[in-house]
């Protein structure tokens, strides 16, 4: 529901009126935020804005929200107000997630000119004015269930790698999350609208697709769904690699395996399946659409199909009500099958939920301690997998060099630094940034494997 709309004859902006205003942004939470975000960003540049890093002095301040946790809701007021404060005579502009669910609280901020939810957030440049307001406007409307497209792609800032959004919201609403209600039901993206904009990407030199999304198993239209995506990436010439990003386990056709396989495709050997808990009792009450046998037919089909696959998932831990015997039984099931790293929350009251009305809520620093017992479970199993591929020849993706080193990451997502200086060092005239090369790898250090180059592939 439209709370108040400022008429756009007044929040316009002429190009001569803006040749010189300096816009900064930030993304709080998800690769689809991040996403979002850039694409602004993209419209804001092509309105005659100057981009500089958030900090530094602005005109505009545009914050994209989450509000997937409480701790997600303060690090956005947080942010609000460091803006705010550092930029008291900006315009300022809060999207997103927390501005749907939030707004109320958003608008107790002082400073604040413009909050949008996630219906309008993309057209958010149409909306931001020339002056700033006594009061906030508000714009939340009610989220559409029909398929889009997005508009106002253009030049990027340069990486190797881009997100690429296709699809939106989700159908399952799960008993402890607000996203449903935050972002909406899934919908998918006009297919020719999101290959349109990957082709761009392509021709800007980017070489590594994230496939972005709420649910992005879900995606469906007349065009086809997830695999008729995949197939059309792959003939877009430039286009090296494609990663999927999380997506649920219910959703996953067996067809990715054969993909992954193939030399002749980009698509990576990566997977992130989502649990969140090890224990049936907690998924049913959870409402997920699974039972641990059959997740674990499938992450063990998923792992003897697609040899050297990287394989994370994500895990809550102090749900409402889960006992300790039932985190224990999470952290078995974990330590026990092949998952090679795992994003570990603590359970988030959110109001609305079906959870959060329950009164056997675990204590916090009980979710705590649960927290930084499996995020060492985790640590201890990425090291485990990092130290299987030692000695093994690979192929990497270098990114933007370092002062000391070039960072890339392998098919299966590890972490790669050929060092600049030393035994293994490079020519120091060779350019690597966004080639392909392939790597012995030799020694492990705590987050990332250092690599010994042996060609260039390109």
């Amino acid at each position: 529901m439209t709370i108040r709309v400022l008429a756009l004859w007044k929040v316009g902006f002429a190009m001569n009126d803006v040749a010189k205003k300096r816009a900064c942004l930030h993304t709080l939470g998800c690769r689809l935020n991040q996403s979002e975000t850039l694409l602004i960003q993209q419209g804001l540049e092509q309105r005659g804005y100057e981009i500089v890093p958030f900090g530094e002095p602005a005109d505009l301040g545009i914050i994209n929200t989450c509000t997937v946790t409480n701790l997600a809701d303060s690090k956005c007021r947080q942010t609000i107000r460091q803006f705010v404060r550092r930029n008291p005579e900006a315009y300022t502009a809060v999207i997103g997630c927390y501005s749907q669910m939030g707004a109320k609280e958003i608008a107790e901020i002082g400073g604040v000119d413009l909050i949008i939810g996630n219906q309008e957030k993309m057209s958010v440049i149409d909306y931001v004015g020339q002056e700033k307001n006594e009061k906030p406007v508000i714009i939340r409307e009610r989220i559409s269930k029909e398929d889009f497209s997005i508009r106002n792609f253009g030049d990027v800032p340069f990486n190797q790698r881009a997100n690429l959004k296709i699809q939106d919201g989700c159908s399952f609403v799960c008993s402890f999350c607000i996203i449903p209600f935050a972002r909406g039901a899934a919908r998918a993206r006009d297919m020719e609208n999101l290959l349109e904009e990957a082709r761009l990407k392509a021709s800007q030199g980017i070489r590594e697709i994230v496939i972005t999304g709420v649910n992005i198993g879900t995606y469906e239209t007349k065009r086809g769904g997830l695999l008729a995506v995949l197939e059309k990436l792959n003939a877009i010439p430039g286009i090296d690699r494609i990663r999927i990003s999380s997506i649920e386990p219910t959703t996953i056709p067996t067809e990715l395996f054969a993909l992954m396989n193939d030399p002749q495709h980009a698509l990576l050997p990566f997977f992130h399946i989502p649990l969140q808990s090890g224990c049936d009792k907690v998924l049913r009450e959870m409402r997920r659409k699974y039972t641990i046998s059959e997740y674990l037919e499938f992450l063990h089909l998923a792992h003897d199909s697609v040899p050297g696959c990287y394989i994370g998932t994500d895990i809550m831990v102090g749900f409402s009500g889960e006992t300790d015997e039932e985190f224990q039984e999470t952290c078995q099931v974990f330590l026990e099958n092949p998952f090679d790293f795992c994003h570990v929350f603590s359970y988030s009251e959110r109001q609305g939920t079906v959870a959060a009305r329950r009164e056997d809520q675990v204590p916090i620093p009980e979710r705590a301690r649960r927290s930084a017992y499996l995020r060492r479970l985790s640590a201890k199993k990425r090291y485990d997998f990092y130290e299987s591929h030692l000695g093994k020849e690979m192929r990497v993706l270098f990114e933007n060099p370092k002062p000391d080193s070039w960072p890339s990451y392998t098919d299966n997502y590890i972490r790669v630094v050929v060092p600049r200086e030393g035994e293994r060092a490079v020519d120091k005239g060779l350019d690597l940034a966004n080639r392909c090369g392939r790597v012995r790898l030799r020694t492990l250090a705590a987050d990332y494997v250092e690599g010994e180059l042996l060609e260039m592939l390109d």
